[in-house]
């Protein structure tokens, strides 16, 4: 996935695509947590996508609910994902996974 696809230009080591709605309580949480993780390590993005806006998208990857967390290495290929509010832990511990 790219800069196209994402509508922002990924991280250079990886990308956090978090798919929320404009109704969703846990994806406010969720992008504070991703925000300050992206922060916290260098060549990480933070890149949020309004699902409904994107249904297109959604529907390709499959994405079920809000907020949907996927985290893309440097190529842009997902090498992780999860549904629901994550812990600030579990982010840092999937970004081991594309960086």
């Amino acid at each position: 996935m790219g800069a196209a696809e994402l509508g922002a230009e990924p991280g250079r080591r990886a990308t956090l695509v978090q798919f929320s709605s404009a109704f969703c309580q846990p994806c406010r949480a969720t992008r504070r947590i991703l925000a300050e993780v992206a922060g916290m390590v260098e060549g990480v993005a933070h890149v949020e996508i309004d699902a409904e806006e994107r249904l297109d998208l959604v529907r390709a990857l499959g994405i079920e609910k809000t907020p949907t967390v996927l985290v893309l290495d440097a190529t842009g290929r997902i090498v992780r994902r999860a549904a629901g509010m994550p812990r600030k832990v579990d982010v840092i511990a999937a970004l081991g996974a594309a960086v």
